[in-house]
């Protein structure tokens, strides 16, 4: 799971067209990379296996990686793994040294070995593989090229995800496209990624979960003929109470209008609690979701082991199977890369996903069922920021590489096409992003009132943008939906816009009339506007109306976008001022290795540790403390230090997270560190310095306070917690991270309140220490 050109006037600030970032400015300014894969000749007939072997003597597993890497078209994700190419003559030479290699040369080689890998193979026909284990990738890149589909798929149930990797890299954008647009994988009994179809997940976050947020971006999507493959709710809390809400709430919409057969719902939290909330409200839950990563080490970041997926999957007997997100450079920021390129570990999150999907195949056969697995998977393409890239050109290289890649693993793969706030994309690029990428055909793309995520703070695809690109390309809904769309009377019989169109009052009108409310038309277009004029007051924004065409939004909430954009780009380059830092009582004062904000923001990494003077700080407190405390709070300023400063949102959260710790016996230390350029693993670095003892068995808590991505308006903050015991925070087995955390977002005083967020920390902090 977020951009116009109002930057702050740091002069550091980067450039969208002046880097060389994408294919189109190399070819103008050749970039040179100073610690970059240089392969300044490679000789006549040469392969990977003997050009690593020639230079190395033997075959080195770490260049090997780097010539991989070396093939990918420039992204900074690659740079700062250390397998981007040194300058285009590189690139070039390693893509000839690709082209040459043959396929059971891969097979037999592969780049990364662990549990995960071995389960992929489990997916990959074995007699296909044999057939084209003689094959160069340059010759797989030319039968992709020119054969037909059926021929395509028969070729591919044989390829490993590492060869479906590597023969992207070979391929421009416009060959990318081409494959895109011959190959796909509708869900079963359904067009849901056929040909001639774009589908929609409607996305209705809301900053609070309110069921009333959720259930009228439902209605907004519907009333511009717009959501046909999920329903899916990106949740702000995790706790299962909480999520099983969100889940009644969609299943009662699908309920209503009798469409549970059609679609699913599904609330985006990890996926056991979602089989947790299955077992507590049985057929509540849909489809199931969960991030997965593309090697063994970044999925456990996740919380996710093949143990437990497998599981999961042999309980996928129904209709609705998995939903997975990805993305290119999630293994490389969680540190899990292992030497790896971001495309080669995209391609194995296909390969996982495949082989999962293989398994709910065989769990509907072992339940009496025909094999027909609905499993989908929704790239996110630019969610995570400009350290895995930043241009507009690099977002539509990715999204083709991952179409592609995704559909030679035999998924029906969509799109998140997305970017940050920090990212150099502005939301009229966001449209341009969208037209280069549809010919490639992904079977289906997020939808929201606006462009902006009014939870998530990021920016992706308006149900407006569904109705110009289905108007540009000729692209359908799937024919259930489409019908029910008419029924709705949003459309006509020919599919033309009604008066109706854009209005999600009628559709609310349908649904009370399915629930059989017995009320004339005018009190329920009454109810509608107030519930409506609710929504909004929670600052989640409805799509109503039009401007000079239907695909345009209203001027009014057009503006109103625009001024959420701009409001981001400014919280994006703020400081902590000094006058804020004078209102924290006991306040430690400690930075970590980003030179600047520049680099924090540029470069994540360099927030994820302290510098050295700021160890020793936390290392000379905890000498004078000894085991006193068993509590610390952590404020760093995150990517909008502003949600910290606005009134009303940090002194009231401390003021009612310290009496209600107190009030639950927990011992808090006095001191706030505060943490300037940090992130969420510096946090765990204090605790690991304050807390680390491979004697303690009792459980220590970190409460860390961080700055939200700016966008949404709120400038919300959100509050990590943390709490095993001395001996985990000791780094004994492995470090502290992710997956043992926990976390309350979207605090601030006009979403998640302060007071109520803190009273739900404690909650939380005292199951963690229960353990």
């Amino acid at each position: 799971m977020s951009q116009l050109q109002r930057v702050p006037p740091e002069p550091s600030s980067p450039s969208p067209r002046s880097s060389g970032e994408s294919e189109r400015s190399a070819e103008s300014a050749p970039r040179v990379l100073e610690d970059g894969v240089s392969i300044a000749e490679i000789q006549a007939g040469e392969d990977v296996f003997a050009y690593v072997r020639r230079v190395r003597g033997a075959l080195d597993l770490r260049l090997y990686q780097q010539v991989l890497g070396a093939a990918n078209t420039y992204k900074e994700g690659d740079e700062a793994i250390g397998v981007a190419a040194a300058d285009e003559v590189s690139r070039a030479h390693a893509r000839t040294l690709l082209a040459r290699t043959r396929l059971g040369e891969l097979h037999a080689h592969p780049p990364l070995e662990d549990r995960l890998y071995a389960f992929m193979l489990e997916a990959i026909d074995a007699e296909a593989r044999a057939a084209t284990a003689d094959w160069t990738l340059g010759r797989l890149k030319d039968f992709l090229l020119t054969a037909r589909e059926e021929e395509i798929k028969g070729v591919c149930r044989g390829l490993s995800s590492d060869v479906i990797a590597c023969v992207v890299k070979l391929m421009t954008d416009a060959e990318l496209t081409t494959v895109g647009s011959k190959v796909f994988h509708p869900l079963p009994g359904s067009k849901l990624g056929a040909r001639g179809y774009l589908g929609a997940r409607i996305q209705p976050n809301s900053p609070t979960d309110h069921p009333d947020d959720i259930r009228w971006q439902v209605f907004n999507g519907w009333a511009f003929a717009v959501g046909d493959v999920v329903l899916g709710t990106n949740p702000v809390s995790s706790a299962p109470e909480s999520v099983a809400a969100v889940e009644a709430a969609l299943h009662d919409i699908l309920a209503t209008f009798g469409l549970q057969e059609v679609m699913p719902n599904c609330v985006l939290s990890h996926i056991d609690i979602q089989a947790r909330v299955e077992e507590q409200q049985p057929g509540t839950t849909g489809i199931w979701f969960q991030s997965i990563a593309g090697t063994e080490a970044a999925n456990r970041t996740f919380d996710v082991t093949l143990e437990k997926m497998v599981e999961h999957a042999a309980r996928r007997t129904g209709r609705f199977g998995l939903y997975f997100e990805t993305g290119q450079g999630a293994d490389a920021t969680n540190g899990q890369h292992a030497g790896c390129d971001m495309v080669l570990l995209e391609s194995r999150k296909y390969g996982f996903a495949r082989a999962l999907k293989r398994r709910v195949a065989l769990a509907q056969v072992g339940a009496g069922r025909e094999a027909a697995p609905w499993v989908h998977v929704n790239d996110v393409a630019g969610f995570i920021g400009p350290e895995v890239f930043r241009s507009r050109e690099q977002l539509v290289r990715c999204c083709l590489e991952d179409i592609v890649m995704g559909k030679l693993h035999g998924l029906m793969i969509g799109l998140d096409i997305c970017s940050t706030l920090h990212m150099d994309v502005t939301l009229e690029e966001l449209g341009w992003c969208q037209e280069q990428i549809a010919p490639a055909c992904p079977g289906y793309l997020m939808a929201l009132p606006t462009r902006n995520d009014p939870m998530l703070s990021y920016l992706t695809t308006s149900f407006q943008d569904h109705v110009r690109l289905r108007e540009r390309f000729g692209y359908r809904v799937d024919d259930r939906m489409w019908a029910f769309f008419q029924q709705l009377g949003v459309i006509d019989a020919q599919g033309r816009p009604t008066a109706r169109f854009g209005d999600p009052r009628w559709v609310y009108v349908e649904y009370r009339k399915r629930k059989g409310d017995q009320r004339s038309e005018a009190e329920l277009l009454a109810e509608a506007r107030q519930q409506m004029d609710a929504v909004r007051s929670r600052s989640v924004p409805l799509a109503v109306g039009c401007g000079q065409h239907v695909w345009d939004l209203e001027p009014g909430l057009e503006r109103e976008l625009h001024s959420h954009y701009e409001d981001a780009k400014q919280g994006i380059w703020t400081e902590l001022s000094p006058a804020f830092l004078e209102t924290i009582p006991h306040a430690v004062m400690l930075r970590t290795e980003a030179l600047d904000r520049r680099d924090y923001i540029l470069h994540p990494v360099s927030g994820e540790r302290l510098d050295a003077d700021s160890v020793r700080v936390v290392e000379s407190l905890r000498q004078r403390r000894g085991a006193r405390w068993d509590v610390q709070i952590v404020l760093s300023d995150g990517l909008d230090p502003r949600s910290l400063m606005d009134e009303g949102h940090l002194a009231p959260f401390l003021e009612a997270l310290r009496h209600e710790l107190e009030a639950a016996n927990y011992r808090v230390a006095p001191e706030h560190f505060i943490v300037r350029y940090g992130r969420v693993r510096a946090g765990y670095q204090v605790g690991e310095l304050l807390f680390g003892d491979a004697t303690d068995g009792l459980p220590r808590a970190l409460v860390h306070v961080v700055g939200e991505r700016p966008g949404s308006g709120h400038h919300s903050f959100s509050a990590y917690l943390t709490a095993p015991s001395g001996r985990v925070w000791s780094g004994h087995e492995r470090p502290v991270d992710h997956d043992i955390t926990r976390v309350i977002a979207g605090i601030s005083d006009t979403s998640v309140r302060p007071e109520a967020a803190a009273h739900e920390a404690v909650r939380i902090l005292g199951s963690l220490c229960r353990g």
